[in-house]
């Protein structure tokens, strides 16, 4: 069968999950979508290019079976545009995030635009697949306060219709690609940050948490993508930390990989995780996670490990940390029997789930 995926975000971690599927589903998978920058422009005008190159490739491999499309979509609009040439595809949308929920940056205002194009995607989406189950529950916990901001005809009684065509579907990620550590590090342990450098990321309470460890022996290693020109907490935090400091910044794959053999700890300090690729990348590698006990990570660490790897609070971040950092095999054991739950979003196995899923819809009834 033919799924077309319609990506008008491709970068980072949208890109990886689009061509990571198109790579290894069994289902012949096209990827179109655009670069990933201007995000406000991407939800508001994206549909109409896109529909040319959708037209482009239709002309091209034939009418898709199943229609994919991110979040980022004006799903709706891009439907109106391309209904002459598309078919009649099963349509399913993939929520990586969301604008109803998603933390205003300081400064800014809320703009109800952009979780309404979320919303209206979803309304008329045949499937609705959210990354977490988290995700999914605090979408439509909070829809029903988002919509009544509206002066009438707010749609409050379509969440109802909505809900049943939603379903947790992790991300699947290109796990072959770094290797499980099999013996434990030697020298000064590596302290692992690897989020995009913004406020919803928490940089500054991991900062703060470092400051108070003292004397106490570490390497850190801060990457991630960087879309401001001066990141001022960053940069005061390296000349703090001075040549603690192994990795300051974006890193090649390769590099990146790398880091993740090599790191013994890997720390979230997020305000906004609605899966966490990053962290699951570096506890299948080995790392011991020290993470907030809120977001998506009680979804993704095992409940038997809750109580050695979240934490509650500044406080108990820095305990964690100062365990961590004083019990070397203890959490190289933990790091591995970690490692080993991670293997299930490797897409050697999510690529199979999504091939049935996508198997199902084929030839369903539409909406």
């Amino acid at each position: 069968m033919k799924i077309l995926i319609v990506e008008p975000y491709l970068g980072g971690s949208h890109q990886a999950w689009a061509e990571g599927y198109a790579k290894f589903s069994r289902h012949d998978v096209r990827v179109v979508g655009h670069e990933a920058r201007f995000w406000k422009w991407r939800m508001q005008g994206s549909t109409l290019t896109l529909a040319d190159e959708t037209k482009a490739a239709v002309e091209e491999w034939g009418e898709p079976d199943v229609l994919l499309v991110s979040d980022m979509l004006h799903l709706p609009a891009f439907l109106g545009a391309a209904r002459r040439f598309l078919g009649d595809p099963a349509t399913v949308l993939y929520m990586h995030e969301n604008q109803l929920t998603y933390p205003v940056p300081p400064g800014d205002e809320f703009d109800l635009t952009y979780g309404t194009t979320n919303w209206l995607s979803m309304a008329v989406a045949d499937e609705v697949w959210f990354n977490s189950e988290f995700h999914r529950t605090i979408v439509f916990e909070e829809l029903p306060r988002f919509l009544k901001q509206f002066p009438d005809h707010t749609h409050e009684a379509t969440i109802a219709e909505v809900m049943p065509r939603s379903r947790v579907v992790p991300v699947g990620i290109d796990l072959s690609r770094i290797d499980n550590r099999n013996a434990a590090s030697r020298g000064a342990p590596l302290i692992l940050w690897n989020h995009r450098w913004e406020h919803d990321k928490g940089p500054e309470e991991f900062f703060a948490a470092l400051d108070r460890l003292g004397d106490a022996e570490f390497r850190v290693a801060i990457c991630g993508e960087n879309f401001r020109q001066e990141p001022a907490e960053f940069t005061a935090a390296k000349e703090r930390l001075g040549d603690r400091v192994v990795q300051f910044g974006w890193a090649p794959d390769d590099e990146y990989v790398r880091l993740l053999s090599e790191a013994d700890i890997v720390v979230s300090t997020s305000q906004q995780e609605f899966f966490g690729i990053s962290v699951v990348e570096a506890m299948y590698a080995g790392a011991f996670p020290v993470l907030p006990n809120r977001l998506s990570y009680p979804g993704l660490i095992p409940k038997n490990f809750h109580s050695s790897c979240l934490y509650d609070g500044a406080d108990d971040l820095v305990a964690r940390l100062e365990w961590a950092l004083s019990s070397p095999v203890a959490r190289y054991r933990v790091g591995q029997k970690l490692g080993m739950e991670m293997a299930r979003y490797d897409w050697s196995v999510m690529a199979p789930t999504y091939d049935d899923l996508m198997q199902s819809m084929s030839g369903s009834p539409r909406l």
